[in-house]
C-alpha cells in the first residue's frame, strides 16, 4: 500500500496551488494522509476528488467550515499498522513520550504544524513523522512531503521528498 504524506498546505495563502509533483504523487498513491492546516475547502475538495483513500484532519489555522467537515484526530489500519493523523503535537523536546501517551494503540503517527520534516520512534515503538510542508518551507531549505509503503505490519521506503523552489 503506498502512502503520501503531506501537512500544512495553506492554501492560497503560502502557494496559489499545490506542486505539480505532489499531485502526481497523490494519483499514484492507495491512501493520502493530511495532518492539517488546509485553509481553504477547495484544497480538501481536490484532494477528495483525486485521492483513492484520504485520511486528514483539520489544523489550528482552519475555520469553521473545514473544522465542520473533518475531525480533530483521524484513525485508520493501512497495511496491518494502526495510524494516527493529528496537527499539532506540541515542543519537539519529549515529543515522543508524550504522544506515545497520549496515542497509546497506534503504530505510526503523522502530524503536521511546525513545517519540520520529522522521523522518530518512541520507546514504546510508535513511529511519529513529519512531512513538513509542499508550500511554505519556514526556515527549511525545501518544502517537502512524505511516501512510504505500508503492508504486512511494516511501514517501509519512508522517503522525505524535496520539492523545486518556486519561482516568482
Amino acid at each position: 500500500m503506498r502512502l503520501l504524506m503531506m501537512s500544512d498546505t495553506h492554501l492560497p495563502k503560502r502557494a496559489r496551488e499545490l506542486p505539480a509533483p505532489l499531485l502526481a504523487e497523490t494519483e499514484r498513491a492507495d491512501v493520502v494522509l493530511h495532518a492539517g492546516d488546509w485553509v481553504d475547502t477547495a484544497t480538501l475538495d481536490l484532494l477528495q476528488a483525486r485521492s483513492r483513500r484520504l485520511v486528514a484532519v483539520y489544523g489550528n489555522n482552519d475555520g469553521p467550515e473545514l473544522r465542520a467537515r473533518l475531525p480533530e484526530v483521524a484513525r485508520a489500519d493501512l497495511g496491518g499498522l494502526r495510524f494516527g493523523v493529528v496537527h499539532e503535537t506540541g515542543a519537539a523536546q519529549g515529543r515522543e513520550a508524550r504522544c506515545a501517551a497520549r496515542f497509546p494503540g497506534l503504530d505510526v503517527l503523522v502530524f503536521g504544524h511546525s513545517h519540520i520534516p520529522w522521523d522518530t520512534t518512541a520507546e514504546t515503538g510508535l513511529r511519529l513523522l513529519n512531512p513538513g510542508s509542499p508550500t511554505d518551507r519556514r526556515r527549511q531549505p525545501y518544502c517537502t512531503y512524505l511516501t512510504a509503503e505500508a503492508a504486512d505490519g511494516r511501514l517501509t521506503d519512508v522517503e522525505l521528498h524535496h520539492l523545486p523552489r518556486r519561482t516568482a
